[in-house]
């Protein structure tokens, strides 16, 4: 396994423009819905896997770790300035992430591969989630849009540009070959996907009382879209079950989706940062 960094992002690389698909789609329930989905096929590559088992906390404090997280993603897409910051932050906080894995094999965390396969994840993650929960498929040109735009959240991250193909076109064989070679149950994608997790109460005190009978629904319901927003050869690699009732509901769930999410107000649809920066785009603010 190569030992060198990621080349640090140049000056002027900048996170996808206002109006892009991701600025439309990044910060809204649907495609939040669909980030498990993502999450567990990084962790299913035996590297992130075994870094994420070893030193992350999203067995004892899930919820925090969540939140982290989505404010991560929000910030690449929406933050501006903060992007870039965001992004080194991120290189520091994984620099010291490094081990041996289930199978014997040193891991580092930055190691250019792996750190660019945590990123790709979220392409095909996006494209399903669109197909099923969105209004409708993205066309041909809007896929090689959200990959471009998706290419400029990789270089404000950080991800060394000669492991991110550079077109869809190259994206795919790219993808094949990493879900067939490098993807495998490993026991934090498992565990990720079990729909008896044993998730612990979140902090606000009516949760807590609740969560011995909430907890059962919200794990179920967590496993189906982390299992059924994930690209079929994924899943495969990874040894989910799906069956055709689960894709029955799966699309009956979306069909839900899409009538009911537009009709949210901004406030309930989206996340606090993307509704802040819509707001000021629309009030011709950076």
């Amino acid at each position: 396994m190569s030992t060198q960094s990621p080349r640090h992002t140049a000056a002027g690389h900048d996170p996808p423009p206002a109006g892009g698909i991701l600025w439309a789609v990044a910060g809204e329930l649907r495609s939040v819905l669909a980030l498990p989905a993502a999450m567990t096929m990084q962790v299913a590559h035996p590297a992130i896997g075994a870094g994420v088992d070893q030193h992350s906390v999203f067995r004892t404090d899930p919820w925090g770790r969540g939140e982290r997280s989505l404010r991560s993603v929000q910030l690449w897409v929406y933050g501006g300035a903060e992007a870039e910051a965001e992004g080194h932050r991120l290189r520091r906080l994984h620099a010291s992430i490094q081990g041996v894995d289930v199978h014997g094999r040193p891991y580092r965390a930055l190691d250019p591969p792996v750190y660019a396969w945590v990123h790709a994840t979220g392409y095909p993650v996006y494209l399903r989630a669109q197909r099923y929960l969105g209004t409708r498929p993205f066309t041909a040109a809007e896929e090689r849009r959200l990959y471009a735009e998706w290419l400029r959240i990789g270089r404000v991250l950080g991800i060394d540009e000669r492991e991110m193909p550079g077109s869809v076109e190259e994206f795919w064989p790219y993808y094949r070959a990493m879900v067939r070679d490098r993807l495998e149950p490993t026991v934090v994608a498992r565990e990720l996907a079990a729909p008896d997790a044993a998730v612990p109460p979140p902090g606000a005190l009516p949760l807590r009382l609740l969560w011995p009978l909430l907890r059962p629904l919200f794990t179920r319901f967590r496993a189906f879209l982390t299992v059924g927003l994930m690209p079929p050869d994924a899943r495969e690699a990874i040894g989910l079950d799906w069956t055709r009732g689960q894709e029955r509901r799966l699309r009956w769930f979306g069909r839900a989706a899409r009538v009911v999410v537009p009709l949210l107000p901004e406030r309930l649809r989206y996340l606090p940062i993307a509704r802040e920066a819509r707001r000021r785009a629309r009030a011709g603010r950076p």
